[in-house]
């Protein structure tokens, strides 16, 4: 009886078939995929439940040549008309839990058409629906309101400062634990305090609103820039928050969690490093006060951008935490020694302590 060649190739260990493991480049596109399934899938189901396109713009700024127009695109659930919602949405004065804030759906890859000082530009805004672009447009400084539409959307109106070529002096804040207590370090209190607490019940930094109000007052052309880690989703309450609690005016630059183009989780510190060096390109001749808490990487991050960029930083305030808050925290960084820096470094766990030594710098 004939017998197959014992060394035929269907029998070779090598030619034997089997599954290759995924590379890491191709995981990360299939975890692209997955996320656009389950994107589509909230799409169909806030359509389900009537929810509506909407097109949510945030504060800007920028030069005399161009500016930064921040928004996006979502699929929200709008107030039924003429109901005690809808009134509390037209006067800002709604109380949300934090949680609904997640609700929304983002529109991906929409076309948005932004209108400001006689220029109308076409965009599209991203894998979460986020439009963040340049226009180039020539406005005097102060105050302009830009118009936001997708597909769909109604016009939305928002302001956007452009500042003035002689202003030298600007003011970057942070604001979990800095103007706002939230102990946002440790995980389960982040949760409560992002998800489930009620956005009246989030307490203002004791004497924090007082003392941007008094620098913008004593530097009427500074701006101000709330630069944080938060998501996008909760631009709208912290927003409220800071006019609720008489911040002054200024644009968020928040992010967003989970995918990116290029990583799998997107990195705050070097969302806060980013913006704060973009910051420096866009005005070479601004000195700038950053404030932040000694809770998170506050200081490791702007001591690393005071380094290269000494001549940029007027100052770095940080907030020092109290017992209770760095329990609650899980902990806090320790006050650095910055006797050899050449940027000025001010600590206190209050506003009024900063003033005080803000006005000994001649920055107040």
């Amino acid at each position: 009886m004939d017998r197959a060649p014992q060394n035929s190739p269907q029998n070779t260990p090598q030619n034997t078939p089997h599954s290759a493991p995924l590379s890491g480049t191709q995981l990360f596109r299939l975890a692209h995929r997955i996320s656009d399934v389950v994107n589509g899938v909230r799409v169909r189901l806030a359509k389900r439940w009537n929810f509506t396109p909407q097109t949510i713009a945030y504060q800007g700024y920028g030069s005399s040549g161009w500016v930064r127009v921040l928004g996006r695109v979502m699929l929200t659930s709008i107030p039924v008309p003429g109901s005690k919602a809808e009134h509390a949405a037209r006067n800002g004065t709604q109380n949300v839990r934090g949680w609904r804030a997640f609700t929304s759906v983002p529109v991906q890859l929409v076309e948005v058409e932004i209108t400001i000082g006689g220029v109308t530009t076409r965009v599209r805004a991203d894998r979460g629906g986020l439009v963040d672009t340049v226009v180039d447009v020539q406005l005097p400084p102060g105050w302009h309101t830009a118009i936001l539409r997708a597909d769909g959307t109604e016009p939305v109106e928002t302001l956007i400062q452009v500042i003035d070529a002689e202003a030298k002096f600007g003011i970057v804040s942070d604001i979990d634990d800095t103007v706002m207590v939230t102990a946002l370090p440790r995980p389960f209190l982040a949760l409560w305090n992002t998800f489930v607490l009620s956005e009246r019940a989030r307490m203002a930094t004791p004497g924090m609103a007082v003392l941007l109000d008094r620098l913008t007052l004593e530097h009427p052309d500074a701006p101000v820039i709330y630069l944080s880690t938060g998501p996008w989703n909760a631009a709208p309450t912290l927003a409220r928050f800071l006019s609720r609690n008489m911040y002054p005016s200024g644009a968020l630059l928040l992010t967003d969690w989970g995918l990116t183009q290029d990583r799998w989780f997107r990195s705050g510190q070097e969302h806060k490093h980013r913006n704060l060096e973009r910051l420096a390109k866009e005005f070479p001749d601004m000195r700038w006060l950053l404030i932040g808490d000694n809770g998170q990487h506050d200081e490791q991050i702007y001591s690393g951008f005071a380094q290269e960029n000494a001549d940029k930083v007027a100052a770095i305030a940080i907030r020092q935490l109290s017992v209770s808050e760095s329990v609650f925290a899980g902990g806090h960084s320790e006050d650095g020694d910055h006797t050899t820096s050449v940027v000025p470094w001010i600590y206190s766990p209050d506003g009024a302590g900063m003033a005080k030594q803000l006005k000994v710098l001649d920055l107040l």
